[in-house]
């Protein structure tokens, strides 16, 4: 272009000239200020990436940050129901305002702004990818020490929008002890490399039931495959849940803040 400055980073121009990558960050609401984003991601569904994505919010609220759950998964969100949350979300001037938990965490999800939270959401990629920039851009964060996105399964349109959109600090991994673990969790590792997105760890969900007659564990799902795959890539086992009934039952009925889940207190820990 004979008018050209050299100047890329304002330029919307896609030539051949151009010298930087194209930012797709989006502006973080104004009256909110938030340190950290994390994304909790998993290869597949079914392995529970949500209710580690509460556990996560719960044990880091109790040890005394500020927190919030951005619901990234539109078509399947169940993270207000964990919560036993169930009214609208509220508006003002200023935009959309979060929900608040029992014990302070702010929460947005697509159920929060549904007349019937059972219909069901039936829109195509660019409109879910547009609702998330919005609970980015339009929603009252307020203060938080740290952002929870709770992702969808795979490695589709909404992790490409989360990734290119937000300023993800990095990526927790659910995965469950089966033998494609490897498969499942390497889909979620490579994504992430590609969009330069740190990955803080893996967490195994469903890795054991104890007997609460005798106390011994047995792996209903197989042996583990967790600490073989994270040592090929190299990285840490932040923590193995067990399957436990008594913690399903508190999910049910909207109380996921009184599960304990001591095996993710040393990543809390390092949040701090």
């Amino acid at each position: 272009m004979s008018d050209c400055t050299h100047d890329c980073s304002s330029c919307s121009q896609n030539c051949s000239d151009r010298t930087q990558p194209q930012s797709f960050l989006q502006p973080m609401n104004a009256l909110s200020n938030i340190k950290k984003v994390i994304g909790v991601v998993s290869g597949k569904g079914g392995v529970g990436k949500s209710l580690v994505t509460c556990l996560l919010a719960s044990k880091a609220r109790k040890a005394g940050l500020k927190v919030g759950i951005l619901d990234a998964d539109i078509t399947g969100p169940s993270v207000p129901k964990s919560f036993g949350i169930s009214e609208n979300a509220l508006q003002n001037e200023d935009g959309l305002l979060p929900t608040v938990t029992a014990s302070g965490i702010k929460l947005m999800s697509i159920n929060l702004l549904l007349e019937d939270v059972t219909a069901p959401v039936i829109w195509r990629g660019p409109v879910i990818s547009g609702v998330i920039q919005q609970f980015w851009t339009d929603v009252v964060w307020g203060d938080l020490d740290v952002l929870f996105v709770d992702m969808p399964p795979g490695t589709g349109d909404v992790a490409l929008t989360v990734f290119q959109s937000l300023p993800v600090d990095g990526i927790v991994i659910v995965s469950t002890p089966q033998d494609l673990v490897k498969m499942i969790v390497s889909k979620a590792y490579n994504m992430a490399e590609m969009m330069h997105v740190p990955v803080l760890g893996l967490v195994e969900n469903m890795s054991y039931f104890r007997c609460p007659d005798c106390g011994k564990q047995h792996s209903l799902f197989g042996t583990s495959q967790i600490d073989a795959t994270a040592a090929e890539l190299n990285l840490p086992v932040l923590a193995k849940l067990p399957l436990d009934p008594a913690n399903a039952a508190l999910v049910d009925d909207g109380k996921v803040e009184e599960i304990a889940a001591p095996e993710l207190d040393d990543f809390i820990n390092a949040l701090q």
